[in-house]
């Protein structure tokens, strides 16, 4: 019987093994922990916690910024960074957004995406520059001015909504 492949690129044993199992971890509860019986569709947190008005977004943004922060130790490159964060730019504003927004949670998988793109990097036989601390930092203040977005932003939304149908 030949083998079959792997649910995840075999990664060589080394330092980075353990955390790279930790965040598929985080990126499966995010992302896939529970299969919709009968059907291949599987939910994660983040659509659960979109749910939640305006905090359970910033929960999410937080959350996904982890695993981003763990593929810089891990020494992603600038290029894989910024598409991490990218991801998680998408999947946080989009989601904000009521109704359409917990809908797009459904589909856009932004941590099991950003998993791919690091485990990409990590097999990668070019050798690539590690992202310098000054990028990452810009990153994770940039993912900390999107979660204070994602909570202004509904109250901005609500509150024009409020003074349209209230006609003032």
């Amino acid at each position: 019987m030949p083998d079959s492949p792997s649910r995840y690129p075999i990664i060589e044993p080394d330092a980075k093994a353990p955390t790279l199992k930790r965040l598929r971890q985080i990126s499966r509860l995010m992302d896939n922990v529970i299969t919709v019986p009968g059907t291949q569709v599987s939910v994660g947190l983040d659509p659960i916690l979109g749910l939640l008005p305006i905090g359970g977004d910033v929960v999410g943004v937080i959350l996904s910024g982890y695993i981003v922060v763990e593929a810089a130790r891990l020494g992603a490159s600038r290029a894989t960074l910024g598409r991490m964060v990218f991801n998680i730019i998408i999947d946080g504003l989009v989601g904000s957004i009521p109704m359409l927004g917990d809908l797009f949670d459904f589909a856009w998988k932004a941590n099991t995406l950003n998993i791919q793109l690091l485990e990409n990097h990590l097999q990668s036989p070019i050798p690539t520059k590690k992202a310098d601390k000054w990028f990452i930092l810009a990153l994770v203040a940039g993912l900390l001015l999107i979660a204070i977005v994602l909570v202004i932003l509904p109250m901005i939304i609500i509150r024009w909504l409020w003074q349209a149908l209230s006609g003032s």
